[in-house]
């Protein structure tokens, strides 16, 4: 999950009540572990740092980036101006047994939460155990995987809106569509979430079928180096590693980045990748399928920062 807002500037003060680091590298931020470094970096561990940490910001006219587990983005080299806010330390789940509603905060890894609904005897979330990301990058982008999707258990979500207050909004109001929301490059900040499972569930039977359901991702999709996940949304009805593997495109290589053997929907840092490689995968891989089949593949990875390449 990230949204960039405002214009950069220098700050005319560092006085902070929240944990804030100047010139913070970003690359272990990020599932790519590529990337530049933050202007400055907040890693706010509640919803008051988080508070602040806006307050902070728009005191001094900087920019704004949110930052979740890091498994859906690409960062420049060049780095991000302003402030960065990591909230992957916003971590909670409260779950109801008897109604089979979970609240779980915006920095709950997602697999985390598939496995304490699995012991809680919650089913529902299997699917989820695969996913790098959070609960707040889920809502955003309506992450999904083996025919389920957040927008078909979420009950509400809490944001917190730019000038402080905090408001309750509906599936009906996120306008969900494949792989997104009106959530996307909106400044508004996903608190937490209410998801709706199915209670009384065997917990012995659901740890099964999530182990089962990680399993078959490790042993199709290459998690042994790192990536963001799915490059490309799949262009309907299309599949875009298929496309991608049918142009002969599997092992491609600049620098350090690779479209996977393993999955041709990959890209992977073998090593010291940096940024500009992994987007100039992407662009081959994009410029490839548009000439075979007049498809423009459109990157599910979220592109931050300047970067040279046209």
């Amino acid at each position: 999950m990230s949204t960039l807002i405002g214009t950069p500037s220098l700050p005319m003060s560092i006085d902070a009540t929240f944990p804030l680091n100047a010139q913070q590298p970003l690359a272990p931020f990020s599932t790519f572990r590529a990337g530049g470094p933050a202007e400055w970096l907040a890693t706010p561990r509640s919803i008051g740092d988080l508070q602040a940490s806006l307050s902070w910001a728009q005191a001094q006219a900087l920019p704004v980036t949110l930052l979740g587990a890091g498994s859906n983005l690409l960062i420049s080299d060049q780095g991000l101006p302003g402030l960065v806010i990591c909230t992957r330390y916003l971590r909670q789940a409260d779950f109801n047994r008897d109604t089979g509603q979970v609240t779980a905060a915006a920095g709950e890894p997602m697999a985390t939460l598939a496995w304490k609904a699995a012991r809680h005897g919650c089913g529902g979330l299997e699917w989820m155990v695969g996913i790098p990301g959070t609960v707040g990058g889920a809502v955003v982008m309506n992450a999904g995987a083996h025919g389920g999707d957040t927008a078909s258990l979420l009950v509400s979500t809490d944001v917190l809106n730019p000038d402080g207050s905090v408001s309750t909004l509906t599936p009906e109001d996120l306008g969900y569509r494949y792989r997104t929301s009106v959530l996307q490059g909106d400044p508004r900040i996903v608190l937490n979430a209410t998801f709706q499972l199915q209670p009384g569930k065997d917990p012995k039977a659901l740890k099964a079928a999530t182990a089962a359901d990680l399993h078959q991702r490790r042993s199709t999709q290459p998690y042994h180096l790192p990536s963001c996940g799915s490059v490309f949304r799949n262009p309907r009805p299309h599949s875009a590693g298929q496309l991608i593997e049918a142009a002969g495109l599997k092992g491609f290589q600049i620098g350090q980045a690779q479209i996977a053997e393993r999955h041709a929907n990959f890209i992977l840092n073998l090593g010291g990748a940096t940024a500009t490689d992994i987007l100039s995968v992407i662009r081959h891989a994009q410029s490839v399928i548009r000439q075979q089949h007049d498809i423009q593949l459109r990157p599910e990875v979220q592109i931050l920062g300047a970067f040279a390449l046209p």
